[in-house]
This record gives structure tokens, C-alpha cells and sequence, in this order.
């Protein structure tokens, strides 16, 4: 074991996203290279709580483990980079590098990153703030405008705020949008929690639902006449754009079930789209990586209306899918990165990062 990398795959977590995260994670340990890494795979009950090897085994497994009589770990945030056992005789493990494979809040909005950030170990992905923007729709979309990037019109509704008015920001909304309109949590991803809405018993519906998820939700114009494409970003300081791929939806829309469950949408791979659009989103995506500070991987995702082209982004997905159909790793295959080397390549950005942080002085 000398020469390999200790990689710690963290995944599961207190998320509604738990289930896409334990695939992702199953999807990393059939291709990594056994030569190169020891994987210490790393589950996280929707509890929270971070569980021991044999219990990890059964969420990897089963999808699901039994709360009570867990013998937990947790990362030791004092420096040594080791998983450690609360209690028992396990012994500790060093670290050298963690894949947080977790996916929508307390895991890739800045609070697990900020663990690891206390423990100094390297870590693949965007940091605090990159992890935090990239969370958060309504600050995302903030930076987006700053940096010039076009987007559909949009309207954030604070839970607590539906609950004291319902009908007052139903006209609110209705006076600003026409509809269809889609509704979503701020802070989650997969399409988890999102409704098309094309009445106003329908938004009612869709803003209770996307309100189960958060405390802010977020009123979408509908990207009328759009194609929906997406492009893959790789890297730190340098980062590159994969080929341009697009999403044509089996459902209404690309909710949750045709992502992760009926497989029913197509991935067309290079997008219809003109070549000078691909590039243009190419570029964009790069800039939308930048702009909330990224680092190692994303998702950027865009409408493209059809006709003239005009390009409008979506969002930025700091820690997209990795399931066996996901886009990310089907982009950077059409891209001539296969999912083996993907890995390495993300391990190594992880690491390289860690190492440049490691020249900032933290004491005077």
C-alpha cells in the first residue's frame, strides 16, 4: 500500500439528493485503479452521521443502513488528516486526499468544505465560497449578472413570507411571469423538489412543494423554444471546456426521475447547436466557473433558443453526478478523457490545489 494515494470517497449525506450520491459513489469505486488509490469509502447517514467500513458496505449496497447501534468516525479536524473512530478500537487512517462524491446541502454548499478546510487536507471541488455560490440559485444568479452572463428572468420567494401571503405573492407572481413557470428550491440540485406550473393552483402547489426543501424558492420564466444543452469544465487555475452536449427530456421536463431513474431522455452528443454557439458556450461555461470560483470540476448548464441562437444560462453545478448516466463524465468521454482517467485527473487538481494553499501563511 506504500506507493498508493489513500482517497477518502465521502458520500450519502443529510441531503434529499443521498440516493444520486451513493450511485455516484458506487459508480467511483467499479473504475477506479486498485494500483494506484486505496479508497477508504466513507458513508454519511441522513442523519449525518459518518459510518464505520462495515456499515458503509451496506449503504453501498443496500442504499439504506439502520441508525441505531452505528459505531460512527469522523474526520479529525485538528490537522493529522485521519478518520478516527468515536469510540471502539478502530485505528485511525491518514488521509491523503477526499472525494466529497455528495451532492445538494451539507455536502457541496461550503459546510462539508469547510470541514476539510479546518482538517488541512487536500480535497477534489470548489472550495468554501465556490461550493457555497455555486449552492445558493439566488446568489449564483447575482454573480452571473455581474459578470454579463444572460439568464432567463426570475423571482426568489421567501418561505416565510408564502406562509404570512399566499395570495399576495401569487398576484406578484402572475403580475411578473406568464405562464408555464418553473419552481425550485434555491439550494438543491437533481431537479429535486422542482414544478412546472401552468396555473395558480399548480404554482401553489409547486411553491409548497420546493418549500419542503428550502426556506427560499425560486419563480423561473420558461426558456420558451429553447434547446437544453450543457457543457463539462476541468481544472484550477487553468480550466477547460469539454464538447457541448444537449439534453432532449423524455418527461415534461428534465426532472428527477429522468435523470437518475427512466432513462428515458436522450444525451445528443456534440449539441445541434451552430459550432460558433459551442464555442461561445464553451467560453461562457469557463467564465460562469471562474466567476463563483470553482475549482477542479462543474457542470454549467444553458438554453439555447432555436432560431437565432440566443444563449441564456441556467446554472453551475459544482459537484455534478457521477452516475453511469450522468453528462459530466459523458461529456469528457466525447472529449477524450475516459472515466478512469477523469478520476485521476480530479484526485490530482484536488491535490495540486491543496498544495498552492499551503503557501498562504495562516499566523503572522
Amino acid at each position: 500500500m506504500g506507493d498508493k494515494i489513500r482517497v477518502g470517497v465521502l458520500f450519502g449525506g443529510r441531503s434529499a439528493e443521498h440516493e444520486v450520491s451513493v450511485s455516484s459513489a458506487r459508480s467511483i469505486l467499479a473504475a477506479v485503479d486498485s494500483d494506484k488509490y486505496e479508497l477508504v469509502m466513507v458513508g454519511i447517514s441522513k442523519e449525518g452521521r459518518w459510518l464505520t467500513a462495515g456499515v458503509t458496505q451496506e449503504l453501498l449496497t443496500s442504499g439504506q443502513v439502520e441508525e441505531e447501534g452505528l459505531l460512527p468516525v469522523a474526520l479529525d479536524y485538528l490537522g493529522s488528516r485521519e478518520l478516527v473512530a468515536q469510540e471502539g478500537d478502530a485505528a485511525g487512517q491518514a488521509i491523503d486526499v477526499i472525494f466529497p462524491m455528495l451532492h445538494g446541502p451539507y455536502g457541496e454548499d461550503g459546510t462539508m468544505q469547510g470541514l476539510l478546510e479546518l482538517a488541512n487536507v487536500a480535497y477534489v471541488g470548489a472550495g468554501v465560497v465556490g461550493s457555497a455560490v455555486g449552492m445558493d440559485k439566488e446568489l449564483m444568479r447575482r454573480v452571473f449578472k455581474a459578470e454579463g452572463l444572460p439568464q432567463v428572468d426570475y423571482q426568489v420567494v421567501r418561505r416565510s413570507r408564502w406562509e404570512k401571503d399566499r395570495a399576495g405573492v401569487g398576484d406578484e407572481l402572475e403580475a411578473r411571469f406568464e405562464y408555464p413557470v418553473f419552481v425550485k428550491p434555491v439550494s438543491l440540485g437533481s431537479s429535486v423538489g422542482v414544478g412546472k406550473a401552468s396555473n395558480r393552483e399548480e404554482l401553489e402547489q409547486a411553491i409548497d412543494e420546493a418549500a419542503q426543501y428550502d426556506y427560499k424558492v425560486m419563480v423561473e420564466a420558461e426558456a420558451a423554444g429553447c434547446r437544453e444543452v450543457e457543457v463539462a469544465i476541468l481544472g484550477n487555475e487553468e480550466p477547460e471546456a469539454s464538447v457541448v452536449g444537449e439534453i432532449v427530456p423524455g418527461n415534461d421536463f428534465y426532472d428527477y426521475e429522468a435523470k437518475y431513474i427512466d432513462d428515458n431522455s436522450d444525451l445528443i452528443i456534440p449539441s445541434r447547436v451552430s459550432p460558433k454557439t459551442q464555442e461561445a458556450i464553451r467560453t461562457m461555461g469557463v467564465k460562469a466557473f471562474q466567476a463563483v470560483e470553482a475549482w477542479g470540476l462543474s457542470r454549467v448548464d444553458f438554453f439555447v433558443r432555436e432560431g437565432d441562437e440566443a444563449i441564456f444560462i441556467n446554472e453551475i453545478n459544482t459537484m455534478p453526478g457521477f452516475t453511469p448516466i450522468s453528462m459530466y463524465p459523458k461529456l469528457w468521454e466525447a472529449s477524450g478523457i475516459g472515466y478512469g482517467e477523469l478520476i485521476d485527473r480530479l484526485i490530482a487538481l484536488g491535490i495540486e490545489r491543496h498544495g498552492d494553499k499551503q503557501k498562504t501563511k495562516t499566523a503572522r
